[in-house]
């Protein structure tokens, strides 16, 4: 498991490591390049968690994605208060790596 300080050194050492699509959450699915993925179209290979160094509501997650299509690329969300909204199912989906 790769262990990184900060998100943006994540950011930097996962697209070094071939993880270059930027997905977005939308409510029940992730989308990127006008190409959506529904909850079994996809898998959770890593997830880093981040706290605000200032600010609590600074944290974020950073989930890393494989496709069943072949793209590899990440994801970050805020959590906590300002988490974004999604369906139950989707919750489940990126909370199942919780030991991370």
């Amino acid at each position: 498991m790769y262990v990184y300080e900060t998100l943006s050194e994540a950011i930097n050492g996962l697209r070094e490591r071939g993880f270059v699509t930027d997905f977005n959450l939308q409510e029940n699915c992730l989308v990127c390049a006008n190409e959506k993925f529904n909850i079994a179209d996809f898998e959770i290979v890593e997830v880093h968690r981040f706290e605000g160094a200032t600010n609590p509501d600074d944290s974020s997650v950073l989930y890393v994605i494989e496709s069943t299509k072949g793209h590899k690329g990440i994801l970050v969300s805020a959590y906590g208060v300002y988490a974004d909204s999604m369906s139950e199912e989707m919750a489940k989906k990126l909370s199942l790596h919780p030991g991370h």
